[in-house]
């Protein structure tokens, strides 16, 4: 085989070889966040601290998402079910569009915009700065220091994040279609609840965990691994922003289809 077509090969099989060893660097940096929870001492501040950051501080903008999304879904919904006369289901397709798709991705992409970004920025800059290595020179590890309390903290803040959009999301499509659009509250309030299932909201608190790894973990990992200087903090802000946004859109893909296989 001449050389030029070993090339060309060469070339094909580097992409995805570059692939899976990035995907393989996630998941052992992964692993290794998750080993410490079961391994003594735990970081208690830093945890607090994470569950400040990614939970209440991020309520405003979750909720606001919510609120305004749930009114612009009713309106939509509505328009489109008046060309069948079908604006009697108005409530109950906004309740399962909220709980089962819009509730957990919104409130997973806010999350990648405002803490997976903070989180990588703030990691990084503290490599910069080497702090890390101060921490390291301390006998202290940053993976059990930096990286295991916000992954636990992801996981267990973000599914409340979303009970809270979904509910919002819910009035904000019960205030709009009772002050607008004409809804009796009464019926409106009745349809949404008796449609629901036990099964819509454990799918929804479910994304909203893997959603909440997912954006921790990708603004850890691209904060510890972040270059020198003030590019490398800026090149690791948006790549961990990236990334952590196309795997949210990926894991709702999959998880999606595996909760309807249930």
């Amino acid at each position: 085989m001449s050389q030029t077509a070993l090339a060309g090969l060469a070339a094909v099989g580097r992409l995805p070889l570059g692939a899976l060893a990035v995907i393989g660097r996630v998941v052992l940096f992964a692993l290794s966040g998750l080993s410490h929870l079961l391994r003594p001492p735990f970081c208690g501040a830093q945890f607090g601290n994470a569950l400040l950051q990614i939970g209440w501080l991020s309520l405003p903008v979750v909720g606001l998402t919510a609120l305004f999304t749930g009114g612009a879904l009713v309106m939509q919904i509505y328009a489109g079910g008046a060309r069948f006369n079908a604006e009697a289901v108005v409530p109950q397709i906004v309740a399962i569009g909220m709980v089962r798709e819009l509730g957990p991705v919104l409130v997973g992409l806010m999350i990648a915009a405002r803490v997976t970004a903070a989180i990588a920025a703030e990691i990084a800059t503290m490599k910069v700065s080497e702090q890390i290595d101060a921490l390291i020179t301390l006998s202290t590890d940053p993976i059990k220091y930096l990286v295991t309390p916000r992954l636990l903290a992801g996981v267990l803040v973000v599914p409340l994040l979303v009970a809270v959009g979904d509910v919002i999301g819910i009035m904000g499509g019960y205030a709009m279609a009772t002050g607008t659009l004409g809804f009796n509250p009464a019926a409106y309030l009745r349809n949404t609840i008796e449609f629901l299932e036990p099964l819509d909201i454990a799918s929804s608190l479910i994304k909203g965990a893997a959603f909440g790894f997912i954006a921790a973990l990708m603004g850890c990992y691209f904060g510890i691994h972040a270059r020198r200087g003030a590019r490398g903090v800026g090149r690791a802000t948006k790549g961990a922003v990236e990334a952590a946004a196309v795997l949210i859109l990926a894991a709702n893909f999959l998880l999606t289809g595996a909760l309807f296989a249930l």
